[in-house]
């Protein structure tokens, strides 16, 4: 008898046939295979395997992408007759069970909905690889939905809705911000008349205490005088003042017009055009 030394590496597992049937496993390390009445069939491997399978598909609005989806699988020890004979490529199959789900999935779905549905999506394809590939000797570990890609158009058209939907956000926010501006200069404004008429009347207020207070002094000190006297020599006394500041004013010019009705006032006019005329 003659043995044909082999060797399995770690994490995998040798299947070997005697004339074209199934006859053991063999484990990782040195084997022996007896001559012209077994052969080492194949190797599977326990480590996980990963598959990235791009679908291209459709949604609701009619809008067309490429969606990615990462598979990791790997093959149950306790399995391995199963996943060696019963599927001639794995990888197909799983393929297949991706298209179906999605094409089935996305179609029911607005382009938005897909992006927020990217867990449920991959759950649903994990669930229906696990139902058919566990059969198999297959075990499906992870679905991952890495990628959504839809055409360029549609992207850059998405991009144009969130632009002009920000834009529109950020006039009415700087709006916003000049309405208060304005209602605040508003108020303000409001208030500064306020106080400004608060501050006017508490002169003129002075103003006519002070001149109460002249006119009692002055009838009290001056024997026969009226109030009305008093008042009128005040007032006489205020014009000329005016008088002074409006003719020391650069370039001013100023006119008489004659207004008498007494004769007091004709004195008036004529000490004023008098003093005018020097």
């Amino acid at each position: 008898m003659v043995f044909i030394p082999f060797t399995i590496s770690t994490s995998e597992v040798g299947v070997i046939e005697s004339f074209g049937k199934f006859k053991r496993l063999a484990p990782p390390g040195l084997g022996c295979l007896l001559c012209c009445v077994e052969e080492l069939a194949g190797r599977l491997t326990y480590r996980v395997q990963q598959l990235d399978v791009r679908v291209e598909t459709k949604t609701l609005d009619n809008v067309f992408l490429t969606a990615v989806v990462s598979i990791q699988f790997q093959v149950l020890k306790e399995k391995v007759y199963d996943a060696f004979y019963a599927l001639s490529d794995p990888r197909r199959q799983i393929t297949a069970h991706v298209f179906d789900v999605l094409r089935a999935e996305l179609p029911t779905l607005e382009l938005d909905a897909v992006f927020e549905a990217k867990e449920d999506l991959a759950i649903s394809v994990k669930s229906a690889l696990s139902e058919t590939m566990t059969q198999y000797g297959y075990q499906i570990l992870q679905c991952l939905i890495t990628d959504l890609d839809p055409d360029q158009r549609v992207k850059n058209a998405m991009n144009e809705i969130n632009s002009s939907k920000r834009l529109k956000y950020a006039v009415a926010e700087r709006a916003e911000g000049d309405k208060i501006i304005q209602v605040k200069s508003a108020e303000a404004e409001a208030e500064a008349k306020y106080l400004s008429g608060v501050g006017v009347a508490k002169q003129r207020k002075a103003i006519v205490d002070g001149l109460r207070s002249s006119i009692v002094d002055f009838t009290e000190g001056v024997k026969g005088a009226s109030s009305k006297e008093t008042l009128d020599l005040l007032l006489l006394t205020q014009y000329f003042d005016c008088i002074k500041d409006v003719g020391s004013a650069p370039n001013c010019k100023t006119t008489f017009i004659p207004t008498s009705k007494t004769v007091s006032d004709e004195m008036r006019n004529s000490l004023l055009q008098a003093d005018m005329a020097k």
